[in-house]
């Protein structure tokens, strides 16, 4: 598959057949999020793949309770129709957990450490892709509780759960999303 092809094809899936993703093809995955760019080749990244039923269900619980919180703390009603029930049927989910500490010379900023999310961000991209040119759907998602996420999967207290990728064969095909064109989120300045 073409690189523009994929960047234009992909859409965010939560829509997936009840078949278990490879393990060869999730480490595919992995080694494409591995390749992403990071400060310093610090590579912040660490990668926590779930296929168990039970932790996906614990997952799915804690996003619909940061939903609820979301929700009321925010006011957004349109957030209501938001479903996270893929989390239960996805047939697998890496959780994405980045190190603060390899953030590069950022760390030393006023800002803090923010280049190690980037970094991360840039390895979640190369996996959707990944995943698309592999002929699989994919949904990067932030909806849950660090606190939590970190508690579940016993993650080291220093790192940070990002986000997770939720994979698996696409149950049907995701309708287009407009993009607005790039004229209009562009500024040359000459």
């Amino acid at each position: 598959m073409e690189l523009f092809d994929a960047i234009n094809q992909r859409q965010s899936c939560r829509e997936f057949l009840d078949e278990p993703v490879e393990r060869q093809m999730i480490e595919k995955i992995i080694d494409a999020g591995i390749m992403a760019p990071s400060p310093l080749n610090t590579q912040p990244w660490e990668f926590t793949v779930i296929t168990n039923q039970q932790i996906k269900e614990e997952l799915y619980n804690g996003a619909k309770a940061c939903k609820a919180a979301a929700i009321e703390a925010s006011g957004w009603k349109w957030l209501e129709t938001y479903s996270v029930q893929f989390l239960r049927i996805t047939p697998t989910i890496i959780v994405v957990t980045g190190d603060p500490r390899k953030s590069g010379v950022d760390i030393f900023s006023q800002e803090g450490p923010v280049a190690f999310g980037h970094a991360c961000a840039a390895a979640i991209q190369n996996m959707l892709l990944a995943s698309h040119a592999l002929g699989l759907g994919s949904v990067w998602f932030t909806l849950f509780d660090k606190k939590r996420v970190k508690t579940l999967l016993n993650i080291d207290e220093n790192k940070v759960p990002l986000a997770f990728v939720c994979l698996g064969k696409p149950e049907q095909q995701s309708p287009k999303t407009p993009r607005k064109p790039g004229e209009k989120k562009t500024v040359f300045i000459d």
